[in-house]
């Protein structure tokens, strides 16, 4: 498709966009976003609830946006504080794997799948949620829980006092700062080379599968420590306590900081173990 096609969009409405899609802006107040990445057809948009000012959808070079006239991406946050502004949508897009995205959402939930490039997600009171996610990845939000399954791309959080749950995690790399917010990384063997973890005063709990292959590093200065691993010295009494050592070939990196919050590391049993004891297992 060449030129821009421009859509004011007032009611739940639906809209097939024959031209390639390469890169998603998608900024919306209150609501609902869900994004998923196909193998094949075009791009996609589904309104299905709606109140307010109209969307505003246009379609230009490959790149597909979807916002109000009034919502931009630098002054997301400036919205927090914005009380009483009669706003709601919910939006679905399907786009090809291969699309850059880029979501900002104001008091709405955010749900990003299947995407292989690079996802960027801003959030003001709304959870959101990352599935399949094979590019890097990052989510930046005030009070919302962000969630992360089965992303094998880098990921970096930053929240202020959302929570971090991470299932599955096999990327290369995750890094998370948090204020006030918890965090839970259940970590998946074939990968997480590298994870960071820094919080004030949440806490910090990892999951570490077997057999397990980290450098270990996690600090604490006031909270408590919790260890499930021989192999690794837990040391300080009174105040800071620091859990250190090397479990197995140490190859991959696991650091955690917290000011207050305590810390505890956790053996995950070996999958097909794990498969065995699970209570929903159905057998063949």
């Amino acid at each position: 498709m060449s030129g821009t096609s421009e859509w004011s969009v007032t009611e739940p409405d639906k809209l097939v966009f024959e031209g390639g899609v390469d890169t998603l802006h998608v900024r919306i107040v209150n609501g609902a976003v869900n994004v998923v990445g196909v193998d094949e057809g075009p791009a996609r948009l589904e309104v299905s609830e709606l109140e307010g000012p109209p969307l505003i959808v246009s379609h230009a070079g490959g790149t597909l946006t979807v916002t109000y006239e009034d919502l931009p991406w630098k002054g997301l946050f400036k919205w927090l504080d914005r009380k009483g502004w009669r706003r709601h949508a919910v939006v679905s897009l399907a786009v090809p794997q291969r699309t850059h995205v880029s979501v900002g959402v104001v008091g709405a939930s955010a749900v990003i799948s299947g995407i292989a490039e690079r996802t960027q997600v801003r959030g003001v009171n709304g959870d959101i949620a990352l599935v399949g996610l094979t590019g890097p990845a990052s989510a930046e939000t005030v009070n919302g829980g962000v969630e992360a399954q089965a992303v094998s791309g880098d990921l970096k959080v930053n929240t202020v006092s959302g929570d971090l749950t991470v299932v599955e995690g096999s990327g290369a790399a995750v890094k998370a700062d948090s204020v006030s917010g918890n965090m839970v990384l259940d970590l998946d063997p074939r990968g997480a080379a590298d994870v960071r973890l820094t919080t004030v005063s949440g806490e910090i709990a990892i999951r570490i599968p077997e057999p397990g292959d980290a450098e270990v590093d996690a600090n604490t200065t006031s909270g408590a420590v919790s260890c499930a691993f021989d192999e690794l010295r837990v040391t300080g009494q009174w105040g800071a306590k620091r859990i250190t050592g090397r479990i197995g070939s140490g190859g991959a990196r696991l650091k955690a900081t917290t000011v207050s919050g305590a810390i505890a590391l956790l053996r995950r049993p070996p999958i097909e173990d794990a498969a065995d004891t699970d209570p929903f297992r159905k057998d063949a």
